[in-house]
Parts: structure tokens; sequence; C-alpha cells
């Protein structure tokens, strides 16, 4: 009789083991579930921020095809994850959207305005960084391939140059409006070595380069014209004191 209740008590022991090991295995998962749906959530969300900042830049369609594919890749798994007729809907709608972006093979626009308001400069050069961010990231999942990776990156890459030395330009143009002369000529050089560590040389920055060398050899010359300047003007003060100190002294 004491062996059967001592069985009984270890059979009872062994079973409340178990299950309490089921319900833990059973909370993992459904943490790591709502984890992974938390983090996809989170890349649709970004990648739907940069494709709204990037309506207005001149991307090509094939950046905006990877980009709806990145945000159909994630809608899928969250499917799997968590099945809604919401989801479902998404899918179908973003799987045309990348589709129709990825038929154009129409090249990136070449033309590019700098924005005026210098809160939309930092949102456009922060977006452009995000798009190189997440192609990097696309790449190295091997959802687009290495030449497809090298073109896009390269033309952000030169997005961003032209933002940065235009912002340069406005900056430097607006001082020398002011008569800044030394500040104007501060945002020239900074522009200038942002356009030599550019190789290879582009239409662009040529252009640009021989532009701004030009600015900075006329603010050069007016700076040596105004010391000159300031040096005859410091010269003749000099030279009207020993005047007045060596003058023959009046008689009274």
């Amino acid at each position: 009789m004491y062996v059967i209740i001592i069985i009984l008590i270890v059979v009872l022991l062994i079973a409340a083991i178990f299950i309490n090991a089921m319900q833990q295995h059973r909370q993992k998962q459904e943490a790591e579930r709502r984890a992974e749906l938390a983090k996809q959530r989170t890349i649709v969300d970004e990648t739907e921020n940069v494709i709204a900042a990037s309506v207005n830049m001149p991307v090509s369609s094939r950046l905006m095809g990877i980009l709806h594919n990145r945000i159909l890749n994630s809608l899928k798994t969250m499917n799997e994850l968590a099945s809604t007729a919401e989801l479902k809907q998404r899918i179908s709608s973003t799987e045309q959207a990348a589709a129709t972006a990825l038929s154009d093979n129409s090249p990136a626009s070449t033309e590019f305005a700098l924005p005026d308001n210098d809160k939309v400069i930092i949102q456009y050069i922060q977006a452009v960084k995000k798009l190189r961010v997440i192609i990097r990231a696309e790449h190295s999942k091997g959802q687009i391939d290495s030449k497809v990776f090298l073109d896009e990156d390269k033309h952000l890459e030169k997005l961003q140059l032209k933002v940065n030395v235009e912002t340069l330009v406005k900056r430097g143009r607006a001082a020398l409006q002011t008569n800044m002369l030394g500040s104007a000529r501060q945002y020239f050089e900074k522009a200038k070595a942002a356009l030599e560590n550019q190789t290879p040389q582009d239409e662009y920055s040529s252009s640009r380069l021989a532009t701004i060398k030009e600015w900075l050899y006329e603010i050069q010359s007016n700076l040596k014209s105004v010391n000159e300047k300031d040096r005859a003007k410091k010269q003749a003060e000099e030279r009207d004191e020993l005047d007045e100190l060596f003058a023959p002294k009046k008689k009274w």
C-alpha cells in the first residue's frame, strides 16, 4: 500500500514538473512570437516612413520596388504569426505596388532641388542615410543582388553629396551677402573638400568645384584688398601721430 502511494506521489511530481515545463515553453514561444511581430511591425513602419520621405527625391522606381518588397516580406511573416484579413489585404496591395515599381526600368531623375527649409533639409539627409542603411541590410539578407546594391548605393551617395554641398553653398552665399567673408570662405572650403573627396568626379562635382574655386579666389582677393586698405589706414594714422609729436611747438 505504501509503495503504491509513493509511486503515485512520484508520478504526480513528474506530471507537475512536465506540465510546468510545457507552460514555460509555451510562454517562451508566445513571447518570441510577440517579439517577432513587434520587430516586423517596426520594419514596416520604418520603411513606410522612408517611402513617404522619398516621394520628392530623385530616386529610381527600382529602389521603391525594393522598399515595397521589404514591407511585403515583413507582412508575410506577420501573417504567418498572426493571420488577419487586414494583413492579407495589405499583402495583396503591397505585392501590386512592388510589381508596378519594379516593372519601371527608367533610371532615377538627375534633377535636384535643395529644400528651402533647414528642418526639411535635415529630414532629407536623414532619409537618404536611412535608404543606404536599408539597401545594405537587404543586400546582406540576399534580397537584392550585388550589382543593384552597388548602383543604388552609388546614386544615393551622390545624392547625399549634393545635399551636403548645396547646403554649404547656400550658407556661404548668405554669408557673402552680409559681407561675412571669413564665414563664407569656411563654408566654401568645406564644400570644396567634400567635392574633391568624391571619386571619380562626375559632371556635377566638376562643374560645382570650378564654381566654388572661383568664389574662393574672389573672396581671397577681396580679403587681400581689405587687408591692404587696413594696413594703409594704420600707416597713415601712425604718420599723423608722428607728425603731431614732432610738429613745432606753438608759441602762446
